[in-house]
């Protein structure tokens, strides 16, 4: 399990919740892994969220706008960069 599934796990209270959306979206689970990785980062830093993520990912916003959306909105990056910030590992993914 990765880092990113153990902490969606967390917040989604699902086992494989990275796969399932990666199903989902028709995208690997580790795009998937890398895409919320980004909008993590770009969470803290100034500019729209989705944007600065598609720049990192070379995912198109729309393709981030969805994944934002299942993983609960805007409210639920705030604990993702948080969990990044303290998860030295997660850094490693982008």
């Amino acid at each position: 399990m990765s880092l990113f599934d153990s902490i969606l796990k967390q917040v989604a209270g699902a086992p494989d919740y990275l796969a399932n959306l990666a199903s989902k979206l028709g995208l690997p689970a580790e795009l998937i892994e890398k895409a919320i990785a980004a909008l993590g980062k770009s969470h803290q830093e100034p500019g729209d969220t989705v944007e600065l993520a598609a720049q990192k990912t070379g995912l198109d916003t729309g393709q981030l706008g969805k994944i934002v959306q299942a993983i609960g909105g805007e409210g639920s990056l705030g604990e993702f960069a948080w969990m990044i910030q303290e998860n030295p590992q997660a850094k490693g993914i982008l």
